[in-house]
């Protein structure tokens, strides 16, 4: 949308019909519209299933999601806030255990219709993309962050694929150790098993190793069954060879639904989106350093995730500058801290089977 196009007047006018058009069209888009951000594209997100949600870029950057028409709010109250007076569990800690099982007959009846996940290019007042307060709104109650409720503090997350020939995970954690950053690498078994050295190493330092599945499958086309398995067969394998338990997951090519999102919650996972990221995981067409470094940072935000892959030598490069960018902008590079909490559901069932 080109700025200094309407006049206040004018753009409220065109704001509140946007807005009418989208609350007419949301019983139809689930809750959560295709938001894709203005470079961020893979094949595999382009999918053959009629029945995913999507919406082109072009047609988005017009649009502003009706469940973000207030920038101030950042998320549902179904997120429990870190300052809350009632304690969470810790799913950092060595107590915590997640459940690794799901009442299935009750999941089959949750919809199952897949959508593609990017946070898009549109911001609130305090940079937040609507697509990720949106979200938040909508499927937090799910256990899954978009974006984090808290506003001095920002979360760097990789995702893991094949090591490059230069091993930019060894330098990644390198330059965190140096920086004193904490920071979640989310593997997929193929790595597990081939990066054991790496993995062992992210433990050791202190940072946090989550599930991006077994097979790295787009998770609404498995069976609950199968699904379920992507997430138990991961964490008995890492339990077994590192005596660690992973407690986040990162859907696969941002492929989800609501299905898979109470799946995730039940098996006593957090659901681990993105509200940043960017063309960075092509190794033979990495992005130009100072441009990058620039886009990182700029794009800081209140409770940023930002999604950073591992075999990228430009993230690896500008790692150190942004972490102290970030740091003089005022933010905390924080250790992840967003609490597990269960659905409604499951509490009832326990109290129900307790008595």
């Amino acid at each position: 949308m080109k700025k200094n196009r309407y006049d206040l007047m004018d753009q409220k006018k065109y704001t509140t019909l946007l807005l009418s058009a989208l609350l007419t069209m949301s019983p139809f888009m689930g809750g959560c519209m295709r938001v894709l951000p203005e470079d961020y594209s893979s094949a595999s997100s382009v999918s053959s299933d009629s029945s995913s949600q999507s919406i082109s870029a072009p047609e988005i950057q017009e649009v502003i999601p009706s469940s973000s028409s207030e920038p101030s709010s950042l998320s549902s109250s179904e997120i429990p806030s870190s300052s809350s007076s009632e304690p969470e569990k810790d799913e950092t800690s060595s107590s915590y255990v997640p459940a690794m099982s799901a009442d299935y007959e009750q999941l089959e009846n949750i919809s199952n219709e897949k959508i593609l996940w990017g946070p898009g290019v549109q911001r609130d007042d305090l940079g937040r993309p609507y697509g990720s307060t949106n979200c938040q709104d909508s499927y937090g109650k799910y256990c899954s962050y978009f974006i984090a409720p808290n506003p001095d503090k920002v979360y760097l997350t990789f995702d893991e694929g094949y090591e490059a020939e230069g091993r930019y995970t060894e330098k990644i954690l390198d330059v965190l150790k140096e920086k004193d950053a904490k920071a979640v690498f989310f593997i997929t078994g193929d790595y597990a098993r081939r990066c054991g050295d790496l993995v062992q190493r992210m433990i050791d330092e202190g940072h946090i190793v989550g599930s991006h599945s077994w097979n790295h499958p787009s998770m609404p086309t498995r069976s609950i069954e199968q699904a379920a398995e992507e997430l138990s067969k991961l964490h008995d394998y890492v339990k077994e060879n590192f005596n660690y338990d992973m407690t986040l997951f990162r859907f696969p090519m941002g492929e989800f639904s609501e299905r898979t999102l109470a799946l995730v919650q039940d098996m006593g996972y957090q659901s681990v989106f993105w509200s940043f990221a960017y063309k960075d995981w092509e190794t033979d067409n990495q992005p130009e350093p100072s441009g990058a470094l620039k886009k990182v940072v700029d794009s800081a935000h209140p409770g940023a995730i930002y999604l950073l892959h591992a075999v990228s030598s430009t993230n690896a490069n500008i790692l150190g500058d942004a972490i102290d960018q970030l740091r003089e902008k005022g933010y905390t590079v924080s250790p992840y801290d967003l609490p597990y909490f269960e659905r409604d559901e499951a509490k009832e069932d326990k109290k129900a089977n307790s008595y």
